[in-house]
């Protein structure tokens, strides 16, 4: 048991024919070394940002300018001794060309993030616009079916109406119905056994049609 608890923690050796170990998945991998430098591409790229902003100020133009024109002072008017760029001022010349040799790439670099922001910006607009649209559409389709709804339920107008309708046909019925009670002619009261039949002519036995 000793052997084979020890013989786990060691790494697997080559196979008995002589071919190389296999890969344990179970253990990250070696770290390697680079030779290269290694630099967060994010931080790089938040510097560019921030040197292409600067170098889009009228400030960076007034520094610049400023740096020339005193440049170009000492190199002219100071002792021979002092001057370290002579006329035509090629140290001069290098250093510009230096400075926009570095200036056009952190520009492009710094265009390139602002891209990917306005590309993930819109894509996230058309997704928010499209969101809209949809619920737009939902809320115009209940809209729709509440005044469909709304258009056959009773209100109090049309009950109203309908009501004064109805009163008004019991009116007319009322009125063509004839006569009122005991104003019509050979109209006699009765107890409901028939129209024209006395009370003395029921409890005397005689019937109305053998007068």
């Amino acid at each position: 048991m000793a052997g084979e608890r020890e013989g786990g923690n060691r790494p697997e050796r080559a196979h008995a024919g002589g071919g190389p170990a296999r890969v344990r998945l179970d253990q990250p991998r070696p770290t390697r070394r680079r030779l290269l430098p290694e630099w967060d591409p994010e931080a790089f790229g938040r510097l560019s940002e921030r040197i292409a902003r600067f170098l889009g100020t009228g400030r960076f133009i007034v520094w610049m300018t400023i740096v020339i024109i005193l440049w170009v002072v000492w190199n002219i008017f100071a002792p021979g001794a002092l001057r370290f760029d002579q006329y035509p001022f090629i140290f001069l010349t290098l250093m510009l060309s230096l400075q926009a040799s570095y200036a056009a790439p952190l520009i492009l670099l710094a265009q390139n993030r602002q891209d990917d922001r306005d590309r993930v910006n819109l894509e996230q607009d058309r997704k928010q616009n499209e969101r809209s649209i949809a619920d737009t559409e939902y809320l115009t389709r209940e809209i729709a079916a509440l005044r469909i709804g709304l258009g056959e339920v009773a209100t109090r107008d049309w009950i109203r109406s309908e009501l004064q309708d109805m009163v008004k046909e019991l009116e007319e019925r009322r009125d063509g119905d004839g006569h009122p009670h005991g104003n019509g002619p050979g109209h006699r009261h009765g107890n409901g056994h028939g129209p024209g039949v006395f009370p003395a002519d029921r409890t005397a036995g005689r019937d109305v049609e053998d007068r």
